[in-house]
């Protein structure tokens, strides 16, 4: 690989940008991470993390690598670019006959999981899918208003109240709030509706037919065992690591799936994905034009600089983006960059990959 100039200067840039968040997450708890944020009881870990590697990243243009670098091979944790992640099991899931109409309520596959509640029964899987749920509850210790009034970067709006306040639930799919809780309420269900483990799913049906897997683990908290209709006891896994645990995974494994997307879920020639699944990903949620099924949209070309408005992104805290880019046939994968640095990256590398082609 013989990256130009101009992508070598914007791949130095991302590399001098490395996330202040410490290799180590017990060299200073106080700032790695994103848990210390929640009101206690809820702002430790609840299940395993371990250190990363330095800033990395791995570039895709026309399906070929032209530029990696860093520790691409390593398998870090990442956060919640795993809720897309979700999302593409929920895919495979209607793929399979499991789950034939998104908008049905879960519910009414899945009694007796925490859908029951009058408030609750109503909710649909595209709700869940999209972030406009208002799922009511607690999952494995964790209530939902741990994570009300929630602000992400990636969010334009302001901030409505403090987090964990006692913001009034709306009607299903009638608000918009970015809730991990909420989130792990969705891989319960999936994981019921498959009924087997969803790091097997995904390996199998995912990273394995794309040629990846090395080192890739998605752990859940230590209490978070659920008995399936067999007799078996599995992890059922969170979409991310707010509270520990969540994915690991090589920025070359997060590229092979940027382009499984790129491709519109197909892969030298089998639908790993239903037809028609990575558009409706891509569509934007009516009440939340900034964000598809779990997928960060740039429908304006405003949010994410550089990146055309057809893009569409996957994000997790600690500086990880994987940019998927329709326009210049490209996924970009950034790990642990300084999220003050993003857009100023992200427009190096969009003018490199422009002129580059």
């Amino acid at each position: 690989m013989n990256a130009t100039p101009d992508l070598s200067a914007a791949i130095a840039l991302a590399q001098a940008h490395e996330t202040p968040w410490p290799r180590d997450p017990l060299a200073d708890p106080a700032v790695w991470g994103v848990h210390h944020e929640d009101p206690p009881p809820y702002n430790r870990l609840r299940g395993p993390v371990h250190p990363r590697g330095p800033q990395s990243g791995v570039i895709l243009q026309r399906g070929r690598e032209i530029a990696a670098w860093g520790e691409p091979d390593r398998a870090d944790l990442t956060f919640s670019v795993a809720k897309t992640y979700l999302c593409l099991l929920a895919g495979i899931a209607q793929r399979e006959g499991l789950l034939p109409d998104l908008q049905a309520p879960v519910a009414q596959r899945l009694p007796a999981i925490g859908f029951d509640s009058p408030h609750n029964r109503a909710i649909s899987w595209a709700q869940l899918l999209d972030q406009s749920s208002e799922w009511e509850g607690e999952c494995f210790g964790l209530p939902d208003t741990v994570d009300r009034w929630r602000k992400v970067a990636n969010d334009p709006r302001p901030a409505g109240g403090p987090k964990g306040g006692a913001r009034p639930l709306q009607a299903p799919g009638s608000y918009w709030e970015y809730n991990d809780v909420r989130i792990n309420q969705l891989a319960l269900a999936l994981l019921q509706l498959f009924q087997k483990p969803l790091p097997e799913v995904f390996l199998d049906e995912i990273l394995k037919p794309l040629g990846g897997g090395a080192g890739f683990a998605w752990r859940g908290y230590d209490d978070a065992w659920v008995t399936l209709a067999d007799g078996r006891r599995v992890q059922s896994v969170p979409g991310g690591t707010h509270w520990g645990a969540g994915v690991s995974i090589s920025s070359r494994d997060q590229a092979r799936v940027g382009q499984l997307l790129l491709q519109d879920g197909r892969h030298e020639g089998r639908a790993l994905l239903p037809a028609g699944w990575v558009a409706g990903m891509t569509e934007p949620c009516a009440i939340a034009p900034f964000y598809g099924r779990l997928v960060w949209l740039n429908r304006e070309g405003k949010a994410f600089p550089g990146a055309s408005p057809q893009a569409f992104f996957m994000m997790g805290a600690g500086g990880h983006v994987v940019w998927i880019e329709p326009a210049l046939d490209a996924v970009v994968v950034l790990r642990w960059l300084d999220g003050a640095h993003h857009a100023a990256v992200m427009r190096a590398i969009a003018g490199a990959l422009a002129n580059g082609r």
